[in-house]
């Protein structure tokens, strides 16, 4: 397959995951206003994960199965489980306290994070080029949101939980990146989500005790969504794409997440879709087309993606 083809193909999958994504914030901020967040969280975690798991281990969809090496183990644990339960913590506790486009919003300030982690090893034009798409993106998020941000009454504390979030997103996606030089992204997702709801365990149950949830079958069937869709299929999609480009380029298509969940929650939530929505989309696509321009002049060695 030629390069252009499989970038191709990493770019259609990471639109389709945002467009999952989208939905998946959307039924996420409808479930946090009757059922707890850390719950929520962690229930679809282990359902999300033990469901690849089992794909897995007894099908060839995502190809042969293999057990995880012992030396693995704990990387697993704190790399993928605990960095993805706090993360998760985080982002359904903004959800509490603001909208579903306002959080995702400021998730799309992940690029920005995920570049200024990394080592600059290009030249003076390349790193230019690397933090004008980030910033061209992040303008056209604005542009989107601030007709809604200005008549909207804001939250500090769901802002700064917003802000965690998006830090704490680029810390897992580094952390998928250094656990896929041993596993696929399926495998990593598995592993990462169910660990995940491990950590999370004592304090969801915390949570029923103290709150109690009622049986909604609206509740479940979104939460099922985003069990599937949210979880399984655009989990393994983002992961796999950190196997093949570094983290501030997959990050890049962060910046579509807002376009995405304010559609979602326009229909299922009846949020209200800014006027500049046009203006805004061009910016942002044209960030993220920036972003993956070639990463060196055509004919040169390929390059050791940075961390």
């Amino acid at each position: 397959m030629s390069k252009w083809k499989s970038n191709g193909g990493l770019t259609a999958s990471l639109v389709f995951a945002v467009f999952l994504w989208g939905g998946n914030n959307a039924g996420v901020k409808y479930l946090v206003d009757f059922w707890p967040p850390v719950f929520v969280g962690a229930t679809r975690f282990l359902c999300a994960g033990l469901l690849l798991l089992a794909v897995l281990r007894w099908t060839c969809w995502l190809g042969a199965w293999q057990p995880v090496p012992r030396e693995m183990q704990a990387r697993l644990w704190w790399r993928g489980g605990f960095s993805l339960a706090i993360y998760i913590v985080v982002f359904n506790g903004a959800l509490c306290f603001t909208s579903a486009s306002h959080v995702a919003l400021i998730l799309g300030a992940s690029p920005l994070w995920a570049l200024l982690w990394e080592r600059h090893t290009g030249s003076m034009r390349e790193a230019a080029r690397k933090y004008g798409a980030a910033l061209l993106a992040l303008a056209g998020v604005g542009v989107l949101f601030w007709p809604a941000l200005q008549s909207s009454k804001g939250s500090w504390p769901g802002e700064v939980l917003s802000v965690l979030a998006s830090f704490l997103w680029t810390h897992f996606g580094r952390q998928c990146r250094v656990l896929s030089r041993d596993l696929n992204g399926a495998e990593i997702t598995a592993h990462a989500m169910w660990r995940a709801a491990v950590w999370l365990a004592p304090f969801a149950l915390w949570e029923v005790a103290r709150q109690g949830v009622g049986w909604r079958t609206d509740g479940a069937l979104i939460q099922g969504y985003c069990i599937l869709a949210g979880g399984v299929i655009a989990f393994a999609l983002w992961t796999n794409a950190l196997r093949h480009w570094p983290t501030s380029q997959v990050m890049l298509f962060n910046n579509l997440i807002p376009a995405s969940t304010m559609a979602w929650a326009h229909v299922w939530l009846d949020e209200a879709v800014t006027p500049t929505f046009g203006a805004a989309m061009v910016l942002i696509v044209a960030g993220v087309l920036l972003g993956q321009a070639p990463w060196r002049r055509a004919g040169g060695p390929a390059p050791v993606p940075p961390e």
